[in-house]
Formats: structure tokens, sequence, C-alpha cells
């Protein structure tokens, strides 16, 4: 089966024939699309900064395979955007729903793999000491009233790997509530711990947040999107149309960070390529590695689908293993995705509605959908040996 009708693409596919009926039949006994669905799905990119235009051929991608994707991503019902980078190149891109290559939105927890880039490099130009520092140290002015001990153990290794004892605040009505209503550095000393830090895994959004007031106090005069500009957006060619404050005036380190699917591309590809925009290091080489790596094994609560599976957690990067691969992931609410392959030079990008607000069964099925999108479709990729 063949796509065509692809925007941008150099040369036309030919009609198909002969085998066309066979496939068809095939396709549609397997619930999937039929070859004349396929020969019209559209999907050729325009080059942007940073990449230039190829097709799934030319980089080693097979054209049906991604074809089948970008007519699946044409079923759901929120998904905003999809990008696939092979190589370096932007071989395949669509936007949906009444989207275009404009939008600049929410991308909900991804925001958390922003904010653990720029603890790698807070702790790069030594500004934040190192990974065993003590939280407190960032909150001074809280030491005093820090009435459960083991809180003055947690470290920035900790909070990075969602160690560091804090709740899962989606898990009650009163977390959800503190969630909503928006965090402050006094929920260091009243938000209690659900366990001993260093000893399992919570998700936190409450973590992240710590972190970004961290970086922020320490390295940035307190406006931490300032900071950010300087040493990971502008490199990054990234200009967030808006990052959400709290009460306080410290951005969120969990979430609210808007940008562009173009500019996430530019993101996933910095790590792809060890931390390095156009031979500039920005990240850390090594802070690459360790954020990638898994701290805790089949960390996430639910099941995602049958190819989204083991779901690891590093340094605010998801560790997913989708059939022979295994892809890095930044996650957001709603299906927000950054997703790296390393072993095959890929980095897919999912930008969807952001669901904001929205808990429970429907918005979970929403975003079960677009994530499953890439899982399904990395899994069924060939090996590097059979490529």
């Amino acid at each position: 089966m063949r796509a065509r009708l692809r925007r941008g693409a150099s040369g036309g596919r030919a009609a198909l024939a002969g085998a066309v009926a066979v496939l068809v039949l095939g396709a549609c006994a397997a619930g999937g699309p039929s070859a004349e669905e396929l020969a019209v799905v559209e999907y050729a990119p325009e080059s942007f900064e940073g990449f230039e235009a190829s097709t799934p051929e030319e980089q080693g991608l097979d054209p049906d395979a991604v074809a089948e994707l970008y007519w699946r991503a044409g079923t759901l019902e929120s998904i905003h955007s999809l990008t696939v980078i092979k190589n370096g190149y932007v071989v395949a891109q669509d936007y949906f729903n009444g989207t275009d290559a404009d939008l600049s939105q929410n991308v909900q927890s991804v925001t958390k793999s922003y904010t653990g880039a720029l603890v790698g490099i807070a702790i790069e130009e030594g500004c934040i000491a190192g990974l065993d520092e003590p939280m407190m140290t960032y909150f001074p002015e809280l030491a005093g009233r820090v009435a459960d001990p083991r809180k003055e153990q947690i470290t920035i290794e900790e909070l990075l790997q969602m160690r560091a004892g804090y709740p899962w605040l989606e898990a009650s009505a009163e977390g959800v509530e503190l969630l909503f209503h928006g965090f402050a550095p006094s929920n260091v000393v009243d938000v209690p711990l659900a366990r001993d830090p260093g000893t399992g895994w919570d998700y936190s959004n409450l973590s992240s947040h710590f972190l970004a007031i961290a970086v922020a106090r320490a390295c940035a005069d307190d406006d931490l999107l300032a900071y950010a500009q300087a040493r990971l957006f502008d490199p990054l060619a990234t200009t967030p149309s808006e990052w959400t404050q709290d009460w306080e005036g410290y951005r969120l380190g969990y979430t609210e960070l808007f940008v562009t699917a173009r500019e996430m591309a530019r993101f996933g590809q910095m790590y792809l390529d060890g931390g390095r925009v156009d031979g500039e290091q920005v990240v850390p080489e090594a802070w690459v590695e360790q954020s990638w790596t898994p701290y805790t094994e089949s960390a996430w609560y639910y099941k995602v689908g049958d190819n989204f599976d083991r779901t690891a957690y590093g340094y605010q990067w998801w560790i997913i293993d989708a059939g022979p691969h295994t892809y890095r992931l930044a996650w957001g609410h709603g299906g927000q995705q950054i997703a790296v392959l390393p072993e095959l030079g890929l980095v897919v990008v999912v930008t969807a509605d952001p669901l904001r607000g929205q808990l429970g069964d429907e918005p979970w099925r929403l975003e079960k959908a677009n994530l499953n999108l890439v899982a399904d479709f990395i899994a069924g990729l060939p090996e590097p040996d059979e490529a």
C-alpha cells in the first residue's frame, strides 16, 4: 500500500493497481485503513528552523507505515499536530482539528522535561551545587517551620526522580484542589509526605515545581523564564508565548509552558544530539544520559496500551518500551509528547487538546488514544539491523 498526495513531496505516486483489491480486503479485515484511504493521506512537511524537509524513503522509513500513522492520527478526536523527525530531517508533519503551525499551546507536563534540562544547566554552571544538595537549601525562610524531619533529607536528585516522598496529588480531593488552586513555596511545609524520601516513586507535580523554584532562586534572581530564555530557549530558537506563574510569581515547573510543535521538535532533537544545538553544548551530554536512566521501573499507575510498556522514570523523562524498541518520552496531560528513539535517530512530536482542568475517564480515554498512536507506530518499526 502506498500513500500519495503528500504536500511538498518531490515526485508523485503512481495510481494503485493490481493487488489493491487484495490489500483493501486485508486491511479492512484487520480494522485498519484501506489502500484507497492510505493513497490519499497527506503528510509531507515544509522545512522549518532547525530542519530541512525530506521524505520517509530517503531517511529509511517505510512510507506506508508513515501513511498509516497519519491516517490514524486523522481519526483522533483531540489531536492537534503530529511531526516525525528522522536523522535530523522533518519527514512528515500535519495539523488536525482546525490547528496550524502557529499554535503555541500549553504542553502540560512536557514542561517537566524542560525544567529538568534547566536543572542540569544550573548544576553545570554551579549555581545549584549538585544532585545531593538538600531541597531545603533553597527554602531557607521555611527551615524553622518544617515539623517533619524527613523533609530535611530530600535532595535535588530525589525531586528529579519523583522519589522525594511527596504524594500524587490527583489521588485525593484535597490534592486536586491544591493542584488547581496553585502551588507556593509554603507547600514544602504544609503538604505531608506519602513515604520516606528515596524509598519509592510517586508522580509529583509539586516536586517539579520545587525544582523550578530552586533554579529560579539560585540562578535567576527569581525569574526562571529570563534564565531559561538565555540558557535554553534562545539556542533552540524558542519563544514561549506564556509560562504561567504561581501566586508568588514563580514559573510553574510542572505545567503550562506554551510552545509550538516545531519548538518541541527542536527540544527533542537537542536531546537526541546529546544536548547539542548546531554544535553548541546547551545541556550537558552527561545530563542527557542521566535524565534517560531508569531509576524506577513500572512507575505509572494505569495500563495505557499493548505497546506502551515498562513506564520507567528518569529525571523528568519517561522510558517506554514499545515492541523491540525503547524510547524516551516527555509526556503531558492530554497526550502531549516528545518521543525520542535514539537507536533510529527518530523524534516524534504530538500536541493535543491539553484538557486543562479535566480529569476522569473521558479525558483519560482521549489521552490514551494519543499515547498509543505513537507507541503503536514505534512498536512496528524494524530493529536497526533490519532497517
